[in-house]
C-alpha cells in the first residue's frame, strides 16, 4: 500500500498545534507549509510525494496511513522536529 502526503515540519510542539487550530479554522495546508515548514518540500506546499511502509520516519509514517484522504493528522514528533501531516491521496 502506498500514500501521497504532504507536511508541515516546525520546531516544537507548540507552533504544530498552533498550525493545527489554524487549519481547524480552514487555513490553506499548502499555503502555511511554504509559510512555516523547515522542510525544503516548503516550496511545494510541503508535498512529499507518495510512499510505501518503510520510507519514511516511522512517526510520520504512521501518522500518513492512519488517516484518510483530506485529513490532517494530530502532530508528531521525529529527530527532525514536530509534523503535522495532510494525506492527499
Amino acid at each position: 500500500m502506498q500514500v501521497r502526503a504532504s507536511h508541515i515540519l516546525v520546531a516544537t510542539q507548540e507552533q504544530a498545534t498552533l498550525l493545527q487550530a489554524q487549519l481547524t479554522e480552514g487555513a490553506d495546508f499548502a499555503a502555511l507549509a511554504q509559510q512555516h515548514s523547515l522542510c525544503a518540500s516548503a516550496s511545494e506546499g510541503g508535498d512529499i510525494g507518495v510512499f510505501s511502509a518503510g520510507q519514511m520516519f516511522i512517526p510520520l509514517e504512521l501518522a500518513a496511513f492512519a488517516i484518510e484522504v483530506g485529513q490532517v493528522s494530530n502532530p508528531v514528533q521525529t529527530a527532525e522536529g514536530w509534523h503535522l501531516v495532510k494525506r492527499t491521496a
